[in-house]
């Protein structure tokens, strides 16, 4: 008889989890963007659109959002809380002098009063223009996982619309009216619908899409929506969205073969690094890390495998934290700490609805959990602790300490070997891995990559210091040469990759394997 795990992952369902994860980013409960894809699907219904374009809703509605981490690195810098800011958007209709008096209302917020009158000042001197390239970031981003996941090119090209609006007065590139692809406009009012749908009841949703009729909207969906609203947001609270929306329906229905299925838990590994400029890279390394040592200590291979997938996706619910928590560069306080130790369960909420995903789920959310107790999130002991967590704990230690934060640059191999052994001595990690890590990491290959699209070595370093958000001067000092040689090389590299933001050419950066430690020395 096949077991649940046996069955395999429908692509369905890795877009599915992936939906999850946008859920933590966008500040709004588990399964909002499904249940935004139940009303953008009988919202395609009610407006007689054809089968095909109902698929693509389909698919538009459950990526639209995916690229919403794309930028907080830059939106922490303005707003600190990059989560609670785009929870808040909800609340107005995103154009003109309302989005700017909402923009101006959170900059700031988390500063002193002297401090956040500089963050202001510089916010309207610079800000909203740098708030204007997050929206080509977040395109492009969510662009490179559709086709990563090898959705269609319609799907592709409608979710570079997600910030146009009917007006006109969107980005990036001020489409107008029909110019906006029509998935994208039912996505758009399905998006705000849902949320005020579930906050205040289905006569205020309608309203609220009223309202902004012909400026955000497109103007004949919105009466679509008004004249069926009842069948439209009909049973919302009281269905199960994931099986309503995934289970009940033939889209996506092909199962990933097993090397697709790592694939695709890369890209996994990718979009949570983006997170934190400070991240990327972190998870691919990890799951080498780990896989390597479990390879070394002679581990049966699918048990390998499913160590190096947990390693992909142990730092998932990273995105459920706030980029200003991340990116703090100072001692955290308890309140941010205890969020920050929130996000192992969080990667294990995404990945718990698909059984195969949730078996890896199980594994990766002890990777903070230590042999005395003392870890997160569930201070869980020894004999709780399979030696496959034990591995991608160490894995996780190891590589985590050679990376530089807001607040210490990476450590040298020597110091990360003492500490690794002096975890073990005080009894939190496991000797056997500690050691099975620190062998994999000895005899790893120190050799350059190949490097893609043409990439000379001088390129590939200025595009992992790009991606890592450092400022052009700062790039200068470092390479030791003028700014104006630094911004002829990141002209050269966008052109070569072919993006224009600093998200995207991060995703590059880490899906050709050029963001980890010592990578370019």
């Amino acid at each position: 008889m096949e077991s649940s795990t046996d069955r395999g992952v429908r692509v369905a369902e890795l877009i599915g989890a992936l939906s999850l994860a946008t859920d933590l980013g966008l500040g709004q409960p588990q399964e909002h963007v499904l249940r935004q894809t139940m009303i953008a699907r009988r919202l395609a219904a009610a407006a007689g659109c054809s089968e095909d374009d109902q698929d693509t809703v389909f698919y538009v509605s459950l990526l639209a959002w995916v690229g919403c981490i794309s930028d907080s690195h830059e939106l922490s810098k303005w707003f600190g809380d990059d989560i609670a800011l785009r929870s808040d958007s909800y609340d107005v209709d995103k154009a003109g002098l309302p989005l700017v008096r909402f923009m101006v209302g959170h900059i700031g917020t988390d500063a002193p009063a002297l401090r956040r009158l500089t963050i202001l000042g510089r916010f309207l001197a610079s800000g909203r223009s740098q708030a204007a390239r997050s929206f080509v970031a977040h395109c492009q981003t969510t662009a490179d996982i559709a086709d990563r996941l090898g959705l269609s090119e319609s799907v592709r090209v409608a979710l570079g619309h997600s910030f146009e609006r009917w007006d006109g007065m969107g980005a990036p590139d001020g489409l107008r009216g029909d110019q906006i692809d029509l998935a994208m406009r039912i996505v758009q009012i399905a998006d705000d619908a849902e949320v005020h749908q579930r906050l205040h009841g289905t006569r205020q949703a309608t309203e609220m899409v009223r309202s902004r009729r012909g400026t955000e909207f497109d103007p004949a969906l919105v009466d679509v929506l008004t004249d069926h609203a009842a069948e439209i947001f009909d049973g919302l609270d009281d269905v199960d969205a994931w099986d309503r929306v995934l289970d009940s329906t033939h889209l996506g229905a092909e199962v990933v073969d097993d090397d697709a299925l790592t694939g695709a838990l890369e890209a996994f590994a990718d979009y949570a690094d983006l997170k934190s400029a400070w991240f990327l890279g972190h998870s691919r390394g990890v799951a080498a890390l780990a896989s390597g040592a479990a390879e070394n200590v002679g581990l049966p291979a699918d048990e390998i495998r499913l160590i190096e997938r947990a390693g992909l996706v142990h730092d998932l619910g990273v995105i459920g934290v706030s980029s200003g928590i991340w990116d703090k560069d100072g001692v955290l306080s308890p309140t941010e700490l205890e969020r920050v130790r929130t996000h192992p369960y969080l990667t294990e909420r995404v990945l718990r609805r698909q059984p195969r995903l949730a078996e890896i789920g199980a594994l990766a959310v002890l990777h903070h959990e230590r042999l005395d107790g003392s870890g997160y999130p569930s201070g869980l002991r020894s004999g709780s602790i399979p030696f496959s967590a034990r591995i991608v704990a160490a894995a996780d230690v190891y590589h985590a300490m050679g990376e530089d934060r807001p607040h210490r640059r990476g450590r040298p191999v020597s110091d990360r070997i003492a500490l690794l052994r002096g975890e073990v001595s005080a009894g939190r990690l496991d000797g056997d891995a500690v050691e099975a890590v620190l062998h994999c990491a000895g005899v790893g290959s120190r050799r350059r990559p190949t490097l893609p699209a043409g990439l000379t070595p001088r390129e590939a370093e200025v595009l992992v210091l790009v991606a890592s958000g450092l400022p052009t001067k700062e790039i200068a000092r470092r390479l030791s040469v003028s700014p104006r040689t630094v911004s002829s090389h990141i002209e050269h590299v966008y052109a070569k990759i072919g993006v224009s933001t600093r998200g995207a050419a991060a995703m590059f950066a880490m899906r050709n394997g050029l963001v980890r430690p010592d990578a370019l020395d």
